[in-house]
């Protein structure tokens, strides 16, 4: 059966079976609407980690989840469990979920659940947009913060109303598409360093973020426009580490905020715990989390978070045959009885 956004759908068609029209933004939104109260939720949830970002509010942000989603029905019992953790650690952690529907690829392969939901290689952007924005709405509901990664501007526009913070990733830093593009965002961002390591292409994107852009987009209604972005004052830093070097060590999370300090952005950084800095090994993320916790206790108040790829069963699985349950088929994450764990014990450390 199909959706109201389907049949009232107004684009022009085509006889090209390479186009397929969509519904547009502002239709999908009318047929799966936040509530009042969930529109609320996220908005106090974007100010708490403004407030942190600001100093008013001295808890440690942890984003956390898996690397992408791709078992919707996994992906709510690690939701679930993560709202009840929650609840037991909020007064010193601020948690945020990861809900990553989209994946930059090196080169090619599955680019996530907005494009490819079967994970066939047809790709189905109506039926992927629709159940990227259905688990999303799921997750909102269990009072949970989300994180996604920008990485389509068209996307974002069906999912934006449900983030309440949104990375920007080391390869796409540079784009003034981007940048623009978080320009006009209603949320924290977080901007990681390049893949060489340096945090120069993140900070010069802060700054250009935050100003005012005048930019080609389209409206909630799939409408050309050109779009006067509004600055986003809300973006900060995150370091990830780059070819085969870390930084996220003392002296190299100092310089990094001297840097952001010359550049008058907000002199965060949250440290992503996977990737570069653990040099592809998933175990790693543990003890790198727990030594940035320990340069925070020192007196570091610079540090504003944690990033953690991390799912139900440790490690990732190749995407063919049968699925092991709740286990990553892009990058290898921490399983739950480490997370949770790993979480208790920050916890316990900053109390």
């Amino acid at each position: 059966m199909k959706t109201n956004a389907e049949k009232n759908t107004t684009t022009t068609t085509s006889n090209d079976p390479a186009v397929r029209p969509l519904s547009t933004p502002r239709q999908l939104k009318a047929d799966m609407p936040l509530s009042e109260e969930l529109a609320v939720q996220v908005e106090q949830q974007r100010q708490q980690i403004r407030d942190l970002l600001e100093g008013n509010d001295q808890r440690l942000l942890i984003v956390t989840g898996p690397c992408s989603i791709h078992d919707e029905e996994a992906v709510l019992d690690y939701g679930r469990r993560l709202a009840g953790l929650n609840e037991q650690l909020k007064d010193k952690l601020l948690i945020v979920m990861r809900a990553y529907v989209e994946k930059p690829r090196t080169s090619v392969g599955w680019k996530g659940l907005a494009y490819d939901p079967a994970r066939n290689g047809k790709g189905d952007m109506a039926e992927g947009i629709r159940r990227s924005r259905t688990i999303m709405l799921k997750l909102a509901n269990l009072g949970l913060p989300l994180a996604t990664e920008a990485l389509n501007p068209l996307v974002m526009r069906y999912l934006d109303d449900l983030v309440s913070w949104t990375a920007i990733g080391a390869r796409t830093s540079e784009s003034q598409t981007h940048r623009e593009m978080v320009s006009h965002l209603p949320m924290p961002v977080g901007i990681k360093n390049s893949t060489d390591g340096s945090a120069s292409n993140a900070i010069n994107a802060m700054i250009s973020a935050r100003h005012s852009h005048h930019t080609l987009g389209v409206d909630v209604d799939g409408q050309m426009a050109m779009l006067d972005t509004p600055g986003n004052p809300d973006t900060h830093l995150v370091l990830r580490g780059g070819h085969g070097l870390t930084n996220y060590d003392a002296a190299s999370i100092a310089a990094s905020l001297a840097e952001l300090e010359q550049g008058g952005c907000h002199a965060k950084v949250m440290v992503d715990c996977s990737h570069a800095n653990a040099c592809k090994q998933h175990e790693r993320q543990i003890p790198i989390a727990l030594e940035v916790v320990d340069q925070k206790l020192a007196g570091n108040d610079g540090i504003l978070g944690l990033m953690l790829e991390s799912f139900i069963t440790a490690g990732r699985q190749n995407d063919s045959g049968e699925l092991v349950y709740g286990q990553s088929i892009t990058d290898a994450c921490i399983g739950w009885v480490e997370t949770e764990e790993l979480l208790r014990g920050i916890h316990q450390k900053l109390s």
